[in-house]
């Protein structure tokens, strides 16, 4: 059976989220989603706070979507970014990249990379993280936008990891069609999808397809073009409200 999760979303127990794990279930649901792969963000976190999370995802959960638990660890400079599902205890706030590796390996949970373009994560990568690398985040929605990361392609060569999308879901900004296909070997469960990609049997898809093949290639290349001229847009428009601001202050552009 195969069911398109969608990956790294933020809800409002995350410190910078506002969207419950109820509205969240239900848009994703509505847009095809079977699976939610949530990854509040460590700060603010406890063992306690974990273990309600993991209650507030199962309510949430129904036969049209199910809500997995997951955190997204930050080192102490708020660089690194490692995504785990599949752990009951919380890790901590603010631990070396390395060390939250190996506590997921050795409790047998999963670790994604997060958006290596941010901030340049991708410069602190050490070899020695690979082997504890389910996946790499080719494309992170908020932060490389509307096409993939040009950082991602050349560290994911140098490991065994699995191609991630994320979409970094905090607000409809990064509302974008993106999921990771799953192939699951029984019904729909946190233990199905967990072990589904424990054996790497999941791929990236973008608009509904996998991303692979000349015909993706294509699109890609499109969308590099379109997000370029996205963010050029974004620039002018930026410095233009800055000049109407020191023009006309009173009018609170």
């Amino acid at each position: 059976m195969d069911v398109l999760a969608a990956c790294h979303v933020h809800s409002n127990w995350s410190y910078d989220g506002s969207w419950t794990l109820a509205d969240l279930s239900t848009r994703f649901s509505s847009r095809g989603y079977r699976v939610l792969m949530m990854t509040e963000h460590d700060r603010g976190f406890s063992q306690t706070r974990f273990q309600q999370f993991q209650d507030a995802c199962a309510s949430v959960t129904n036969k049209n979507i199910l809500v997995v638990p997951g955190i997204e660890y930050s080192d102490a400079e708020n660089r690194v970014h490692v995504l785990v599902w599949g752990l009951l205890e919380f890790l901590g706030e603010g631990l070396p990249t390395g060390a939250i590796l190996k506590k997921v390996q050795s409790a047998g949970g999963l670790a994604v990379l997060a958006h290596p373009s941010r901030r340049d994560a991708w410069k602190s990568f050490e070899p020695s993280w690979a082997e504890s690398l389910l996946g790499i985040e080719i494309w992170n929605r908020k932060y490389d936008g509307w096409a993939p990361s040009k950082s991602a392609p050349d560290l994911l060569n140098t490991t065994k990891a699995v191609p991630f999308v994320g979409l970094d879901f905090h607000t409809v900004r990064q509302s974008f069609p993106l999921g990771m296909m799953l192939s699951l070997q029984s019904d729909v469960s946190e233990e199905s999808v967990l072990r589904a990609l424990h054996l790497r049997r999941c791929h990236a898809c973008s608009f509904g397809r996998p991303m692979a093949g000349s015909g993706t290639d294509t699109a890609t290349r499109i969308l590099k073009v379109a997000e370029k001229g996205r963010r050029v847009l974004a620039s002018i428009k930026k410095k233009s409200q800055k000049v109407l601001q020191k023009q006309f202050p009173a009018k609170n552009l």
